[in-house]
């Protein structure tokens, strides 16, 4: 299984290692639908977005407009448990799409280009991630930074790119063009400020995935303090 990862003995950085951050991307997560009317224009600013090489942009598709005639197939209930556990950290009273969060720290209604610009233009802290692929396994590095709490290690796969003719609910007839879909979810492991790798087999992730994001992150989900990403040649 993929996420059955090995947690290796710490302290080698990879020199081949294909995706590095040091001075990380900010992470914007989308919270969309395909059933939601006022989403469209937020998946747009994702798309831009995802352009900048200073920013990790991700669209979790949630499953709570399915009872109003369409089934978004991109959905995950990862996601929108991800987007209830964020409502309890940032003091809301409910969900709401489209939503962004950025660096885990704060949000803004997902089309909202001036309120994201601002989030984006905030100081971030940076603990150094690698991700690689060699012979068919991906490996995860996490390097050493003292002083810093500790953090969950999340890894996610997603498809940048896809277009849907939509045929029901509140975007019926139209098509929508959606970006950076994330497929997959789950967390590897804790990391405590020491070096730490896992690897796994790219083989094992969702079929239509085409690149891979590692954020770290404070429990919660909290503050993002690590990122990156790369993507994937199969």
């Amino acid at each position: 299984m993929l996420w059955a990862a090995t947690l290796l003995a710490a302290g080698v950085a990879d020199a081949d290692a294909a995706a590095a951050a040091d001075n990380r991307p900010a992470v914007v997560e989308l919270y969309t639908s395909q059933g939601c009317s006022s989403c469209p224009p937020a998946d747009a600013l994702l798309g831009e977005l995802a352009r900048r090489d200073d920013v990790l942009a991700l669209a979790f598709h949630v499953d709570y407009w399915d009872e109003l005639g369409w089934r978004d197939r991109f959905e995950l209930p990862v996601a929108t448990q991800r987007q209830r556990q964020y409502a309890r950290q940032l003091g809301s009273a409910s969900v709401y799409t489209p939503q962004m969060v950025v660096d885990g720290t704060a949000d803004v209604v997902g089309g909202d280009a001036a309120g994201v610009a601002r989030l984006l233009a905030a100081p971030r802290a940076s603990v150094p991630v690698q991700i690689s692929v060699h012979d068919g396994e991906l490996r995860v590095s996490v390097g050493v930074a003292a002083g810093m709490p500790a953090a969950e290690v999340t890894l996610l796969s997603y498809l940048p790119q896809a277009q849907t003719a939509i045929g029901r609910g509140e975007n019926a007839g139209r098509a929508l063009r959606e970006y950076n879909i994330v497929r997959s979810c789950a967390t590897l492991g804790r990391w405590h400020g020491a070096a730490a790798e896992w690897r796994l087999r790219v083989a094992d992730f969702p079929a239509d995935a085409r690149a891979v994001a590692v954020l770290v992150q404070q429990p919660g989900p909290g503050a993002i303090i690590g990122a990156a990403q790369l993507a994937l040649v199969r």
